[in-house]
């Protein structure tokens, strides 16, 4: 059996430095279907690393820029009128594809964000009267950069609740970014072929599937995300002034497919509690909303997932 992650890694190794979490979670979505929000500083590689994913897999890609004065016409598509043939015909937009970057996303308006909201969940775009199918797989691997207020819209808790996970792409080690600096330095870098079609990645699909979940692991999954409902329910009293809003049940899937990635990536025949809490704060830090008290004492949501998974005794 062929881990596609050891596969495609060691191919995007050639243009990527470091950054392994980043790709790992990026395979997870591929494998489960589902959208990837990227968030780091300028600079870490984020579009280079999906652009390399797309030609790793042989797949079609677009980037949107996004920008105040986007349309929603300018993602999915329009009519125009021909006057040839005195018709209207469909002019589609970048979301006909496979793996759609939507770079710097928080920079769209409302309406751009709404009309992206139909793609990532029905993957299907509506243009006039028609509605289009898109091609499968499709993914939108959104980035957003967290340091820069102006200009940006925060994105709604409905759009973010599409997003099956949330990475937060850090900076390189000193000795990654000295290697960084030399391959830019020199052009030393690889060329990207396909190492994965669509058969394998189903077939791995398939094979991710089958993998065994004990009744113990699926209950600990659903107690992480309820315990951010009513942590007190859980014992976590701490925590009662601190969260807002809880998890969405979407967050309840989304833990346990991923959870079941990560098991398959690390060839495992079964999911562990540690395959649960390694990948739970990608898939929850985006669907807690904090309270102002946690706001003031500068509490983040990675914090309250890591006291949840403290608290909680492990199956």
């Amino acid at each position: 059996m062929i881990n596609i992650f050891d596969v495609i890694k060691s191919e995007l190794k050639k243009v990527i430095v470091g950054q392994d979490k980043m790709i790992e979670a990026l395979v997870v979505g591929l494998l489960c279907k589902g959208h990837i929000l990227l968030e780091g500083v300028p600079g870490v590689a984020k579009t280079t690393t999906v652009n390399a994913l797309s030609q790793a897999l042989g797949l079609k890609f677009s980037r949107v820029q996004f920008t105040p004065d986007l349309l929603p016409s300018d993602i999915v598509g329009t009519e125009l009128y021909d006057p040839s043939t005195n018709q209207f015909k469909v002019k589609k937009g970048p979301v006909f594809t496979n793996l759609l970057l939507a770079d710097e996303i928080n920079r769209a308006p409302a309406k751009v964000q709404s009309a992206l909201l139909e793609v990532m969940q029905e993957k299907q775009v509506t243009i006039g009267d028609e509605t289009h199918k898109l091609d499968l797989p499709f993914l939108v691997l959104a980035t957003q950069n967290p340091i820069e207020n102006e200009g940006a819209y925060a994105l709604p808790e409905a759009q973010l609740d599409r997003f099956m996970m949330k990475v937060i792409v850090g900076y390189n080690t000193k000795e990654q970014e000295l290697e960084i600096a030399k391959r830019v330095a020199n052009s030393d870098f690889g060329i990207i072929n396909r190492v994965v079609d669509r058969d394998m990645l189903e077939l791995a699909q398939k094979e991710m599937n089958g993998l065994h979940i004990d009744k113990e692991v699926e209950e600990y999954i659903v107690d992480i995300v309820m315990a951010t409902r009513e942590p007190s329910r859980y014992g976590i009293d701490e925590l009662d002034d601190l969260i807002e809003f809880g998890a969405s049940p979407r967050a309840s899937i989304d833990l346990y497919k991923a959870s079941r990635a990560i098991a398959y990536l690390h060839d495992q025949s079964y999911v562990s509690p540690m395959n649960v809490a390694y990948i739970a704060a990608e898939v929850l830090r985006h669907r807690i909303i904090i309270s102002y008290e946690a706001e003031a004492k500068g509490i983040t949501t990675d914090e309250i997932i890591n006291t949840i998974i403290s608290y909680l005794p492990v199956p």
